[in-house]
């Protein structure tokens, strides 16, 4: 797919920015590491900074790399120093899937944008790349829906069909299906930043008519009576990024998180109440907070003497899709359990 290949466009992409003297190298950091399948830039970069979203600020191409915006299993990199700041070489090497092995080279070697080693973990993203998983307040209601399965399936799903009602004779032949899920509401403010529309699977219309066959090319969820159709969306969206700080005035919070769990941890997906229109772009890095709980102060002799505990950071997150209210991010790291109404904010305040 188009936006994986795109995808690996990462990190690397800045060599310079108005934060190199923030550049901290972690503790116990290697000298030399050689990329290995299944590798990403973030948990490499994780490696050799405390502060990840820094890795352009420590970045030096070998001059003999032909593409040096990709990074493929087998290439090594090499901490040195240069005027007694770090920096990070590539050399471009070459990975055999077989055995593992790995042969390093100086000069250029054409490689496939498939194999270079993505940003951040691709199945736990892909999903959301593409789909209006966001929609108006009537975008939904006044789509085409799910009247009956075809054969009275009890469960619907891939290589079954359906009948949909209000597909135009000219309407697409591919169609997304979805249900409506949650209304997103600003915690703080009350506006109503948008609607949830949860994937359910792509089919293609066989048949038009009052009612149309669709046939279910993959689904991810059982298809009911009522669901809704849209038109698979042609248009281009942004995949790859080179992760930054959010702005030292961003604070939002996360508003909700896909499948409704009650606890967020690593590599899940969550929702937050800023977009667009707050600046928010793709690759935008921003520290979590949790929330200080209010407890009764039980030392105090005063009635009912509440104290809210102050907040206390709690993990990472990384914004891969915007939208104007609300932007989809991934949990990239969580040293603790992370809530619903938690705090996001710029990455530098970690206390």
């Amino acid at each position: 797919m188009s936006h994986t290949k795109s995808l690996a466009l990462a990190l690397v992409m800045m060599v310079t920015s108005a934060f190199a003297n923030q550049v901290s190298l972690k503790e116990g950091h290697p000298d030399r590491y050689v990329v290995k399948k299944g590798d990403t830039l973030w948990d490499i970069s994780a490696m050799f900074l405390n502060s990840p979203w820094l890795w352009p600020e420590i970045w030096h191409v070998n001059p003999q790399v032909s593409n040096p915006h990709l990074i493929y299993p087998g290439d090594e990199l090499t901490l040195v120093y240069v005027d007694g700041q770090p920096q990070l070489r590539l050399q471009r090497g070459q990975y055999s899937g077989k055995g593992g092995i790995v042969k390093l080279s100086p000069h250029a070697r054409p490689q496939s944008l498939n194999n270079a080693i993505p940003t951040i973990p691709l199945d736990a993203i892909d999903q959301f790349l593409s789909k209006p998983l966001v929609v108006g307040k009537d975008e939904l209601s006044k789509a085409a829906y799910v009247v009956s399965s075809a054969g009275e399936h009890l469960i619907t799903g891939a290589g079954d069909k359906v009948y949909l009602r209000g597909i135009s004779d000219d309407g697409a032949e591919l169609q997304n299906l979805f249900r409506p899920g949650n209304t997103y509401i600003d915690p703080e403010t009350g506006e109503i930043l948008g609607y949830e529309a949860i994937y359910l699977g792509e089919g293609k219309i066989t048949r038009n008519g009052d009612p149309s066959t669709l046939k279910l090319m993959r689904t991810t969820r059982e298809i009911n009576i009522g669901d809704r159709a849209l038109p698979v969306s042609q248009e281009s969206t942004q995949a790859y990024f080179s992760p930054h700080p959010a702005s030292e005035d961003l604070e939002g919070s996360i508003i909700s998180v896909h499948d409704g769990v009650t606890q967020i941890g690593q590599y899940q997906v969550v929702i937050i109440n800023r977009g667009t229109r707050e600046g928010v772009d793709v690759g935008t890095v921003m520290s979590i907070q949790q929330t200080g709980a209010l407890i009764r102060d039980q030392v105090s002799r005063k009635k009912n003497d509440l104290v809210r505990l102050p907040d206390e950071h709690a993990g990472l997150l990384m914004v891969f899709r915007t939208f104007e209210k609300v932007s989809y991010a991934l949990v990239l790291k969580a040293t603790q359990a992370l809530h619903v109404g938690d705090k996001v904010r710029h990455p530098d305040h970690l206390s």
